[in-house]
């Protein structure tokens, strides 16, 4: 029997997670570093950081801050790459949210050092996966780059993500079950091992956030939250590593790809227009590939998203004024060629998706 050759970045070196686990990491962080870079953007977590630095300087670290000015872009890692080299840093120390730990991996990796990701919330797993998002200075997105490997360590502190918005856990959640639809349809017909059992913990981790989802979200600081953080920003990573390019995107992130075109959108959450693209995701299956099973489906997710404040309409999304032209934007931009998009079983046009769009949440429950 012949096979081909597979390549897995699965996770990181080192994963360290609890209440306090950054000062618990410190001797890790010596360990890799001496003049680490300590990068970060949100003025709301600044002083988060500035905490962070202090503890490392404390350790006779050489610390240098560097600071986002627009989401992951390129005009920012040019320049945070001078910020680098001026610096002699000799690791990358990525403190903050995904766009903030995906500008840290890619800058790591172009300069060749260790790279160190400190998760603030719980609103993605972008603290674990060998991937990277690309966006516009204006925050539209432009494509996503497969790294060589995942951080060296990953630092989850409990005490820090729970100090981040609420928002912010109900956004890691509708990302974090999108796993299971996108892979559960990506998979297709895959007889690999490891792709098989990629979708299934896809599917535990789908129900796990139904169950405790809600408890977590309104109380913070619980066993629940703790489970459905960690479900969120590290399990979420572990099955996109495990899977690989089978266990890949469809069109709930086609969808966030599209919106982000739109300026309005940009307020919106990475997850929020995520999970929004879910329920469009399950409107296609129904509309367009018969699959009843995806209207139920649509219609369980769309209170439960909805207790979770995520928004399930154009209009709470911030495009209750968008004309036709910027909707036939968004939908033209998920569905170009190349697009996520296509992993669906059944040809998608531009026009298929604005009618989803529009209506991937009638027949639910209303307010």
């Amino acid at each position: 029997m012949t096979t081909t050759l597979q390549t897995h970045a699965i996770a990181p070196a080192v994963v360290m997670r609890g209440s306090g686990a950054w000062h618990d990491a410190i001797p890790s962080i010596e360990n890799l570093c001496r003049r680490p870079l300590l990068l970060g953007r949100s003025s709301a977590t600044r002083h988060l950081r500035e905490q962070l630095m202090a503890d490392l300087n404390r350790e006779g670290l050489s610390s240098a801050a560097g600071e986002l000015e627009h989401d992951c872009c390129e005009a920012d890692l040019g320049r945070l790459a001078g910020i680098a080299q001026a610096h002699g840093a000799d690791a990358v120390i990525a403190a903050g949210g995904g766009k903030v730990l995906d500008a840290g991996k890619l800058l790591a990796e172009r300069l060749a050092l260790p790279c160190i990701t400190v998760p603030t919330s719980a609103a993605t797993c972008a603290g674990w996966t060998a991937l990277a998002n690309i966006y516009s200075p204006a925050g539209a997105f432009e494509g996503d780059v497969a790294l060589a490997g995942c951080p060296e360590l990953l630092i989850f502190d409990h005490l820090l993500v729970q100090q981040a918005p609420a928002r912010t856990l109900a956004s890691g959640i509708a990302d974090a079950m999108a796993k299971w639809y996108e892979a559960s349809i990506s998979s297709g017909t895959s007889t690999d091992g490891l792709v098989q059992q990629a979708v299934q913990q896809a599917r535990v981790l789908r129900d796990q956030l139904l169950l405790e989802g809600l408890e977590a979200f309104q109380q913070p600081g619980t066993e629940a939250w703790v489970r459905v953080a960690e479900a969120s920003a590290l399990t979420a990573g572990l099955i996109g590593g495990l899977g690989g390019a089978r266990c890949r995107t469809v069109a709930a992130h086609a969808v966030h790809n599209g919106l982000t075109q739109l300026q309005a959108c940009h307020g919106v959450l990475h997850g929020e227009k995520v999970g929004f693209g879910v329920l469009v995701q399950l409107r296609l299956e129904e509309q367009l590939g018969g699959n009843q099973l995806a209207g139920q489906a649509r219609r369980q997710l769309t209170p439960f998203f909805r207790q979770l404040g995520l928004p399930v309409s154009l209009e709470e999304l911030g495009l209750a004024q968008a004309n036709l032209q910027e909707l036939q934007q968004v939908c033209h931009f998920a569905c170009k060629e190349g697009s996520d998009l296509h992993h669906l079983p059944f040809e998608v046009a531009a026009d298929d998706l604005l009618a989803a769009l529009v209506s991937s949440t009638k027949g639910c429950l209303t307010r």
